[in-house]
């Protein structure tokens, strides 16, 4: 037996009170501990942002801003997207700095979109490549195999979002409850 649907405004209001509570760190997609204090950004006293996610996005805004305003030959674009291809791929061998491994290919894609549709389609192929294999690879935990709290559930990087999101759970579980019997 299925039970029905749960009705529009409550669903909204599910969904506008779980974005609420997960908003600190939703763009971090790291632990916000100590060891991963280098990987996030903090913005504010609350928000956190992944370093390396920020400093593409910067690298791309720049390197379409330099493309827009100097108007690269298709030889530049070509560059910048073997510069984009090199500090890509090396990055998935080697731990480079995050400006290397980040902000590098995110400027020479930004400069090859810019370059002419040769360079451009090779760009989206090769963002859209480097994000699957980066998504394939996994996230990078090695802080984690030696930490001394590795035992205790949540640890100290997760304990605030557990928090978040069991508070989340318990006011989304009232709201359901409470629903008319004729309608749940």
């Amino acid at each position: 037996m299925t039970s029905p649907p749960i009705p529009r405004p409550l669903a909204r209001r599910i969904d506008r009170l779980s974005q609420r509570a997960h908003a600190f760190h939703r763009f971090a997609h790291h632990p916000l501990c100590q060891p991963y204090r280098d990987e996030v950004i903090w913005v504010g006293r609350q928000t956190r942002l992944c370093k390396g996610c920020t400093l593409f996005a910067a690298g791309l805004v720049a390197g379409l801003v330099a493309g827009f305003v100097v108007g690269p030959p298709l030889g530049w674009g070509a560059c910048a997207l073997l510069l984009a291809l090199g500090a890509g791929f090396l990055s998935f061998r080697i731990r480079l700095p995050k400006f290397v491994g980040r902000f590098l290919p995110g400027a020479g894609m930004g400069l090859a979109l810019c370059a002419g549709w040769p360079a451009a389609a090779g760009s989206l192929g090769l963002m859209a490549s480097l994000g699957l294999l980066y998504r394939r690879r996994g996230v990078e935990r090695r802080c984690c195999a030696t930490c001394p709290e590795q035992s205790h559930s949540p640890c100290s990087g997760f304990a605030r979002i557990v928090r978040r999101e069991r508070a989340f759970q318990r006011v989304a579980n009232r709201w359901l409850r409470d629903l008319p019997r004729s309608v749940a």
